[in-house]
């Protein structure tokens, strides 16, 4: 598709796709695609991150909406997480959340969520793809007492509030002290308070979001600066959000950065034994180091790989009926709560862990041990095919060879960067870096 990658559509602000006119287009679109047959008045929920852009995209997603007919329900910044279960807990014939996730202040994006919670399939974005081209005929106008409202829900974040800690049976936080580092992102208000609440001691770092620092040297991407607070404090753990807070990155109470297998590992385990892990499967992504399918396998239980991306992973589980999967980048999805990944209720079910177990976070985490691995981001001009790239291909394929059961390589693009990734792992990590680096050096030659 043209305008839809691994999650919704993505791109620099006031640059094709992400304009005011695509945005205009897209809410007429959602309209036409998911509105329901027979209903005199439909339902779409608008939520967003806390990007100075995020006004801009709303504003004009809400008159494309409206114009056709839908009643928009506006909650302002909220996870991601949040605007998918309200989509599903007000009857909304969809959801859409205005983010770029991870990335930097000068992207945005729109993820668009069907009426069960769930991220749309890929028929029903390349449809929503075609109205939005024009390659489909527009509607006729609407006649004016045909126009939907745009409304203010005031009450929506307490909704969450009450579903996330009902999730985690409201499991009692005194005595715990936490360190919660929200990127001046989506949760800046929301998590602190849930996790004081439920009566932690709460210390908290990238609460003040302006429009343009959100992910900038904090949150997800540097838990080392949950980690430093952590230390500095005497803290029991730190968690980490991203811009949209559908991911967490833990840190210990030595401030070391716990890695998301390591939380896969531990959750699965912990769910198992609880009796809560369907069909003993985990689902996990390619990305995922080989030393969690060790674990699991000594464990009773079983690891489906799917590709990149959480929409992957959850649709693996929907297929297997799985109750528990994610990726190693922090997305967690429990699917007995969850249609999609969520940092938040993540956190509060390691949380209920800890405390059921009697155990740190490092000590649960010490179930798995990890080959050693390198992970490069390489920015790239273009993307020709991997495939056409002979050199690179000759490279991978003697790496194949010599690995043998001793390591694995796997490389990709970005589906929502200029970006090619280069991941290396080998149960001797000097091969692991010598590795890295001549794949490196081969993608400089062929791609630049």
């Amino acid at each position: 598709m043209k305008l839809f990658g691994t999650d919704g559509i993505r791109g620099r602000v006031n640059e094709f796709p992400i304009t005011a006119e695509v945005a205009l287009r897209t809410g007429k679109a959602v309209a036409n695609v998911l509105r329901s047959p027979g209903a005199s008045r439909n339902r779409v929920l608008v939520g967003k991150d806390t990007r100075i852009s995020g006004y801009m995209l709303e504003t004009a997603l809400t008159s494309g909406l409206v114009s056709m007919g839908m009643d928009v329900f506006m909650v302002g910044p909220l996870p991601t997480p949040a605007v998918a279960h309200l989509t599903k807990s007000m009857g909304a014939a969809a959801g859409i959340m205005i983010t770029a996730s991870h990335n930097p202040y000068e992207d945005n994006g729109l993820k668009i969520f069907g009426p069960d919670g769930y991220k749309l399939s890929d028929d029903l974005e390349a449809m929503i793809e075609r109205h939005i081209l024009g390659d489909v005929a527009e509607a006729a106008p609407l006649p004016p007492r045909q126009i939907g409202k745009a409304h203010r829900i005031d009450d929506a974040r307490g909704r969450y509030i009450e579903f996330a800690k009902n999730a985690a049976d409201n499991i009692s936080l005194h005595g715990l002290k936490i360190v919660v580092d929200c990127g001046h992102g989506a949760a800046y208000f929301i998590a602190p308070l849930i996790f004081k609440e439920l009566g932690a001691e709460v210390y908290t770092t990238g609460i003040q979001p302006d429009g343009l620092n959100i992910n900038h040297g904090c949150g997800a991407l540097h838990p080392e600066n949950a980690g430093e607070l952590v230390r500095k404090f005497g803290a029991d753990l730190g968690v980490s959000f991203d811009g949209d807070a559908d991911r967490v990155i833990f840190t210990d109470a030595d401030g070391q950065v716990v890695s998301g297998d390591r939380i896969l590992a531990l959750c699965a385990i912990s769910l198992k034994e609880q009796g809560k892990l369907r069909n003993d499967t985990l689902v996990a992504t390619v990305m995922s180091n080989l030393g969690l399918k060790e674990t699991m396998k000594r464990h009773g239980i079983r690891v489906e790989a799917t590709a990149v991306g959480d929409r992957n992973v959850i649709e693996r589980m929907r297929k297997g009926g799985h109750s528990f999967g994610g990726e190693n980048s922090g997305h967690l999805i429990f699917g007995d709560y969850a249609t999609t990944g969520d940092g938040i209720l993540s956190a509060l079910q390691v949380l209920r862990m800890m405390r059921d177990r009697n155990a740190t976070l490092a000590q649960l985490a010490a179930v798995m041990h990890e080959y050693p691995s390198q992970l490069v981001n390489m920015p790239v001009a273009s993307k020709p095919p991997i495939g056409t790239l002979g050199k690179l291909n000759e490279l991978m394929d003697r790496a194949t060879s010599e690995f043998g059961d001793h390591g694995r390589h796997l490389i990709r693009y970005s589906g929502t960067e200029n970006k090619i990734r280069v991941l290396v792992e080998h149960k001797d990590a000097v091969e692991c870096r010598a590795w890295v680096e001549k794949f490196s050096s081969v993608i400089r030659e062929e791609i630049g």
